[in-house]
């Protein structure tokens, strides 16, 4: 017994030393609690928005194709009517750019309003939760659930809610690759088990992504993965309305009765019960103010509203406002005013600007692409009649999502002219390679290389048309 006590003894003082200097925090589980008002009313609004988006995307069609593809097989990025090659990356660079800058601008203005509400870890953590919820109960059961020892009621429950995770975690990954490769061949393709290696590989890869974040991992991937956590304070300043707990009002808290006194007991409105803790899906205590791992999804809010209510106080203590504006009791009119500040307003210029130079460039953009080069086995050759022969290599890019016929005249020399035709049918979204011959009098133009262009011009549509520079060579 004795050598067994000091051997607890010492597991113990092992433990212990471990905690001490332990350089990570130690897991906690954590069982937030379901809320309702208006805040948790907006975050299934966003929910239903984004995953309506989300499902239906691949599905849509246009002109007998789907509307939203990345393909990155053909690398050609279909956006309905607007279909993007690699020539147009810029574009893709540009969307990234204006993504950065609207992020930058709303956290500068309302915080992490995208993490609460709009980001697809927290919209999937809702959701699985709310499953969670459905099977499991509230979070007293689940406590107690996860508590209890293994029989066959726990393992049935906990088998049905991994069953349904599983469920709506391979049917995220089934539509995310349908964003980049056809969905109705992928579809097809599992149908049938012909789906390709790489193919299967992304589904399932994914699939378990969204299964272990969303239902295991949750708010560590908020406070530990996510980047946007750690530099957010870069763009936080005292106006940034961000959700504020009243300390003044607030404090010093206790538990009461509701016909309690306040003043005659000294406390403040906060009741100390906790109910907003139980809520926050990364379990912070926001009364002990602003943290990083604060979501600003306003749960806290509903929470901390419905209890104000049933004590008959006014509701608040928990809100979204400004540091500036809980110190010095501004009004709502002064709040908005030092919202837009020139920091905003900077922000908004650029965004703006930005937007304006992206919608002209993309609204002008000729979807057509046309490359003339210089046949170099064949210099320059006499024909007869007194005309100088240039062979060319004709390339013209199709981008437009239907067949087009190209007319192509050179320009530059008197009596310059092609030899043979001079209208090319291209396939939809396809290339064309063709040699053409270029004529010009022997007498025009100087010895050596003359300047010319090939001007080629859609034959349906006048306004798409692009200008080639090229030389022709004249013998000496």
């Amino acid at each position: 017994m004795a050598n067994e006590e000091m051997t607890e003894n010492k597991a113990n003082k092992v433990k212990e030393d471990t905690n001490e200097f332990s350089l990570y925090e130690k897991h906690r589980k954590i069982y937030a609690r379901a809320t309702s008002g208006k805040f948790n009313s907006l975050r299934w609004v966003f929910v239903f928005l984004t995953q309506a988006i989300f499902y239906l995307g691949p599905w849509l069609q246009w002109s007998g194709r789907q509307a939203l593809l990345f393909n990155l097989d053909e690398r050609k990025f279909y956006f309905f009517d607007l279909v993007l090659w690699p020539q147009d990356v810029i574009y893709l660079s540009v969307i990234l750019l204006l993504s950065a800058f609207a992020l930058f601008l709303f956290t500068a203005v309302a915080g992490r309003l995208f993490c609460g509400y709009a980001c697809p870890q927290t919209v999937y953590t809702e959701i699985f939760m709310w499953i969670e919820n459905k099977i499991e109960g509230d979070r007293n059961a689940r406590i107690k659930l996860d508590q209890a020892p293994m029989s066959a009621k726990k393992l049935k429950i906990k088998a049905t809610k991994f069953f349904l995770w599983g469920i709506l975690s391979f049917w995220t990954g089934v539509t995310f690759v349908g964003y980049f490769m056809p969905m109705h061949e992928l579809i097809g393709d599992l149908v049938n088990l012909t789906i390709s290696g790489w193919s299967a590989f992304w589904v399932f890869f994914y699939s378990a992504f969204c299964f272990l974040q969303a239902g295991f991992m949750r708010e560590q991937v908020c406070k530990y993965m996510c980047p946007y956590a750690r530099f957010q304070s870069v763009m936080f300043d005292p106006d940034t309305l961000i959700v504020t707990y009243e300390e003044a009002r607030g404090e010093p808290r206790g538990p009461r009765r509701k016909t309690d006194d306040l003043q005659e007991k000294g406390l403040g409105d906060c009741v100390d019960c906790k109910v907003c803790v139980q809520v926050c899906p990364t379990g912070i205590d926001i009364r002990k103010g602003l943290q990083y791992e604060c979501i600003g999804c306003g749960l806290c809010i509903d929470a901390c509203n419905d209890i104000m209510a049933k004590m008959d106080y006014q509701p608040g203590l928990i809100r979204y406002d400004t540091e500036n504006s809980v110190d010095k009791h501004y009004t709502s009119k002064e709040m908005l005013r030092h919202i837009l500040r020139p920091r905003i307003m900077l922000y908004t210029g650029i965004l703006l600007v930005i937007t304006a130079i992206f919608a002209y460039s993309l609204s002008t953009r000729i979807p057509l692409r046309v490359d003339v080069l210089r046949d170099r086995g064949v210099m320059t050759r006499e024909v007869g009649e007194g005309l100088t022969e240039n062979v060319y290599i004709l390339h013209i890019m199709n981008m437009q999502d239907s067949v087009r016929t190209f007319t192509v005249k050179p320009e530059g020399l008197d009596g310059i002219q092609l030899d043979g035709q001079d209208a090319f049918k291209v396939e939809a979204l396809g290339n064309l390679t063709q040699p053409i011959n270029v004529r010009v009098p022997v007498d025009i133009g100087t010895p050596g290389a003359n300047q010319i262009r090939f001007i080629i011009v859609d034959s349906e549509n006048p306004a798409i048309r692009l200008d080639e520079k090229s030389t022709f060579i004249q013998p000496k």
